[in-house]
């Protein structure tokens, strides 16, 4: 089962009408919180009931074993002395699945063009939420996956903060990409320095993910402004069996400049490239979803005829 990503939205279509007026709030509320670290919780999933603590940022980590809940989307209640219960939507994860879909957010489906701070204040604290535009043809591209694989989880990827999950479950929303967990982190100090290590906090969830689910090959969904290249190669190298491929969003020129100062990609040194043989991980590239749709299909099929092949191969040698 998938953690509670506090705060959440009630039910989440991938399309319909959405209300301008209670949309278009400033991001700046949302930071706004009184966040209580360090106490006890109770977690309550369908059968089971976990004690925990917050951590010192106020949010929970837990996992909840033998709940024997069914696939799909649940609420869970979590409760602590002298507040008024609360409710979070988790995904339970069908153990059948075979395919899921990893996404980052920032400028892959949504046009942020992190990371320059004025750029990122200016989107994070005073742009309205109906202000944000999406990639052109990345919700179509997910849909598209999606048909074919109707069970696959799909997890959004990001080093922004909690904070502004309500603003993002808005923008999905809004532009019909399919719901799924968040995976974001706290912002401020950390006990090794003044900022988190977006780098390390993805590594970490991608290596979480495998190890939850090994059963998934994953596609995962990135661009090419900042690290993700560098980061889903490292992954595909340590678990070549659970990637299925890899999208990359290329900027434009001047969606680089935006996000580092100069209008080329950024190519990071990587040792694992010279140290291990390839892969054999297909990456695929294009300037939106699109672009990507129009080989990344095919790419998907080859890779599940593969994955059968394999399969079959093994309980051959049963």
């Amino acid at each position: 089962m998938s953690n509670p990503d506090t705060p959440v939205d009630d039910d989440v279509t991938p399309v319909g009408p959405i209300n301008l007026a209670a949309e278009a709030q400033r991001g700046w509320r949302s930071f706004f919180t009184a966040q209580v670290g360090f106490l006890p919780v109770v977690v309550r999933a369908g059968e089971q009931e976990v004690r925990t603590t917050t951590d010192r940022g106020g949010y929970i980590d837990v996992m909840v074993r033998h709940h024997n809940l069914p696939p799909g989307w649940h609420e869970v209640t979590i409760e602590a002395r002298a507040a008024e219960p609360v409710t979070a939507r988790v995904l339970v994860v069908d153990p059948e699945v075979r395919a899921g879909i990893v996404s980052d957010i920032d400028d892959t489906i949504m046009v942020t063009m992190l990371p320059r701070a004025l750029i990122a204040a200016w989107n994070t604290f005073v742009r309205h939420t109906s202000a944000r535009r999406a990639v052109p043809g990345m919700s179509d591209l997910y849909r598209t996956v999606l048909a074919d694989h109707p069970t696959a989880p799909v997890f959004y990827l990001s080093t922004g903060a909690w904070n502004v999950v309500p603003t993002l479950r808005h923008f999905m929303k809004r532009h019909g990409y399919p719901d799924g967990p968040m995976l974001m982190t706290d912002w401020g100090p950390t006990n090794t320095g003044l900022f988190r290590s977006g780098i390390e906090h993805k590594r970490t969830q991608l290596r979480n993910l495998m190890i939850t689910f090994p059963q998934i090959r994953w596609l995962l969904v990135g661009d090419d402004g900042q690290h993700d290249p560098m980061i889903y190669d490292e992954v595909a190298r340590e678990h070549p069996r659970h990637v299925a491929a890899i999208a990359i969003r290329e900027l434009s020129p001047a969606e680089q400049v935006l996000s580092h100062g100069t209008p080329e990609a950024i190519e990071e040194p990587n040792p694992l490239r010279n140290a291990n043989a390839e892969h054999g991980v297909p990456t695929v590239k294009g300037k939106d979803g699109f672009a990507l749709a129009e080989s990344l299909p095919d790419v998907l099929v080859a890779r599940r005829q593969e994955r059968l092949a394999e399969e079959a191969a093994q309980n051959d040698g049963r």
